[in-house]
């Protein structure tokens, strides 16, 4: 028992005597420490905790299809001094010295003397361990300024720092600017800065950083050790050509200041591969215009009469319209229920009945929907439904209900309406309307690629706009053209639709914009917009002018679409307002690219007529017939004298001998100089000689007795 109660009393020691009061204190002091010590101390850690945090790595470039630089990162520098780092021994020592030098290269404001109390000031402060020298300084001037005493011990010992930014610049300025696109905090992924910001952003690195001052949110790196660095982001090889984007752009933005519109798109595209080579918006900015919108590629429109190509097509290729086919237009009226449509074009005010190409050579509104309402919306109920479902297919198979899925975010869908569906609104004026670009929606990318499709005889190719991705200039993707669609159509009907619109350039409503420098082909489109229609009568709240095309006709290399809409001034129509901008393009891209010619010695040599031949030239036999060798000439006969003249005979070159008379003056015109010189000289006359070339006339008279004579030679080319 006495030993089991000496250790209970132990044991009632250690927990009331150490254990219990020692729980107290610690209890105490947590309290303390948390409660009325706690603002300080928590002050204290905000100052000093340390954080790992993303390096950002260097962003890719973007470039054009030559090589060009369209966008690029430019690294700066931010510099700081911590001046806590340094010992004192370190600071005493370089003090002077870096006085100087920031006196008089970072900031004159200052004296040497002045400089340095700011820096014993700022070490004896110590509050600050974050000081701002300079801001954005170049590499080759961070590279001078850290090359300073006491800055030359590094950031750890010597208090210098060195916070790199990196600033995006577009070289060409805002040529392609929403294409091209950016990458922003707070704000949504635009162009192909968006869409291959993975790419382009490359692979962080990290640090650990401690934090120096709460309220400016200001760190430091801990140490070199502990760094990770960023990996560079890849570069971006667009197909965009930078000469033809300047094309497009300064040719719409004439276009747009001109008429004063809203906005307006320009696509410029290969016909064989699908590449867009260039890519324009403008929209109306205060009281200039900026690329504030990709309308191109996210707006969707009503077309108006550029989708009449599809109407066309689709009755082509279903076999119910030849070319030859009338249609009734009724002086440009057509009443379809209780809606009447009407014409735009002047030449349908005097025509009853016009051929189906006609029709669509003079856009007539009414002579194309009643093909389409005659063949596809019959009127038989039972049947109806079926009809204009084939109508809705045929336009589907055109893809015209498909997004490009080019490599730009926001893209526009397609709406086109399912035959007699409720939900979308389809009613009995909807068929005859759609046929001629209205009651449905279509960005211009999408119709761009349709008209492609059809300058490339009917393969369709997926338009995009970027044509690989490098890493350390290594190809590490590449995008190659792709096929959408083999064939859109027949051969026959795309070859009919080709001849068509050739028609609308030759004869039709872009008669006006035909050049004979080349032939090109396209149709034109007049859109109304924001229009409300109210028994037959229709409200117009603007027009929407577009032309879609491609050139050269024969061979074609480049498809075009212009849409700029609500044109305020100097006309509205597609061939007054879109049809100018797509011929100025066409004209500066013919003008500077010969590829787009055909080169001369491609075609045979034609025979050349007797007035285009040489002709009475005198000279050494073996001497003309080696040039006229050379220039692939014919030259018949042979002679035995020294000499020897040739003669255009039809077609062909005859050589003749030519004598020297003896002791006498001979007729040298038509001789080169060094033949002149040796039969004259020969003869022991002496030369004079005025000009040069050939012989063209002689002082002395052929006949005339040679008695040693002076000759003047009077010679030209």
């Amino acid at each position: 028992m006495d030993i089991k109660n000496e250790v209970l009393y132990r044991v009632y020691f250690l927990l009331f005597g150490i254990i219990i009061p020692l729980s107290l204190i610690l209890l105490y002091r947590t309290i303390y420490i948390s409660v009325w010590e706690g603002d300080d101390w928590r002050a204290v850690g905000e100052d000093n905790y340390v954080k790992y945090k993303e390096v950002e790595a260097d962003r890719g470039n973007i470039f054009s299809e030559d090589g060009s630089v369209l966008a690029t990162s430019i690294p700066y520098f931010d510099i700081y001094f911590d001046p806590v780092a340094p010992t004192d021994k370190d600071f005493e020592e370089n003090l002077d010295s870096l006085a100087y030098c920031l006196a008089t290269f970072i900031d004159p404001s200052y004296t040497v003397g002045g400089y340095r109390d700011r820096l014993i000031r700022l070490r004896q402060d110590s509050t600050d361990r974050h000081v701002l020298i300079k801001r954005k300084v170049s590499y080759s001037e961070k590279r001078k300024i850290e090359s300073y005493p006491l800055f030359n011990l590094g950031q750890f010992r010597g208090g210098f720092i060195a916070e790199r930014r990196s600033d995006r610049r577009r070289p060409f300025g805002l040529l392609a600017q929403r294409t091209i696109g950016y990458v922003r905090d707070g704000a949504k992924d635009v162009g192909l800065e968006g869409y291959f910001n993975d790419y382009l952003g490359g692979e962080p690195g990290g640090q650990f950083m401690i934090c120096v001052d709460t309220r400016r949110d200001l760190w430091m790196p801990l140490d070199d050790l502990s760094a990770i660095d960023p990996k560079s982001g890849d570069d971006v090889h667009t197909t965009i050509d930078v000469n033809l984007q300047d094309i497009v752009e300064n040719a719409l933005l004439r276009a747009m200041n001109y008429h004063k519109a809203d906005w307006g798109t320009a696509i410029m595209m290969d016909v064989e591969t699908g590449a867009v080579r260039s890519i324009a918006n403008l929209g109306k900015y205060s009281d200039t215009y900026w690329e504030t919108y990709n309308h191109a590629v996210g707006s969707g429109v009503e077309p108006g009469s550029t989708f009449k190509t599809a109407s066309m097509l689709a009755l082509l290729e279903d076999g119910h319209v030849n070319l030859t086919d009338t249609v009734f237009i009724n002086k440009g009226i057509g009443n379809f229920y209780e809606e009447t449509m009407r014409d735009a074009s002047s030449e349908s005010y005097t025509l009853d009945t016009v051929s189906a190409r006609r029709a669509f050579e003079i856009s007539s509104n009414v002579g194309i929907a009643k093909l389409v309402n005659k063949h596809y919306g019959v009127p038989t109920e039972a049947n109806q439904e079926k009809a204009a479902g084939q109508f809705i297919e045929r336009l589907k198979s055109f893809n015209l209900h498909l997004p490009t899925e080019i490599e730009i975010a926001g893209e526009a869908s397609p709406f086109i309406k399912e035959a007699y569906n409720s939900d979308d609104q389809w009613s009995g004026t909807t068929l005859p309307w759609m046929s001629i670009g209205y009651e449905l929606k279509i960005s211009p990318l999408q119709l761009l690629t349709f008209y492609n499709a059809i300058a490339n005889d009917g393969r369709m190719m997926k338009p995009y706009l970027v044509d690989r991705i490098e890493r350390y200039g290594e190809t590490i993707e590449q995008f190659k053209p792709t096929v959408i669609k083999r064939k859109l159509a027949s051969d026959e009907s795309v070859n009919q639709m080709q001849s068509l619109l050739r028609g609308v350039v030759d004869s039709g409503t872009a008669v006006k914009l035909a050049t004979p420098e080349y032939d090109f082909a396209g149709k034109t489109g007049t859109a109304q917009i924001n229009y409300t229609r109210i028994s037959d009568r229709t409200l117009i709240g603007g027009y929407q002018a577009s032309f879609a095309g491609y050139f050269p006709a024969d061979d074609p290399k480049y498809s075009v679409i212009v849409v700029i809409n609500n044109p305020r001034e100097h006309g509205f129509y597609g061939g007054d307002v879109a049809g100018p901008v797509f011929r100025e393009i066409a004209d500066r891209t013919m003008a500077t690219r010969i590829d787009l010619h055909q080169a001369l010695n491609t075609q045979p040599k034609p025979l050349l007529t007797e007035n285009q031949l040489p002709g009475f030239d005198v000279g050494a036999p073996e001497d003309m017939t080696k040039v006229l060798t050379y220039l692939d000439l014919t030259l018949d006969g042979v002679v035995g004298t020294d000499l020897a003249m040739i003669r255009p005979s039809s077609d062909t070159l005859k050589l003749y001998e030519r004598n020297i008379p003896e002791g006498r003056v001979p007729a040298v015109t038509g001789m080169g100089l060094r033949e002149a010189l040796f039969v004259l000289e020969n003869l022991g006359l002496k030369v004079e000689v005025d000009g040069y070339g050939k012989v063209t006339r002689q002082s002395i008279k052929p006949g005339t007795p040679v008695r040693g004579q002076t000759i003047r030679l009077y010679l030209r080319l």
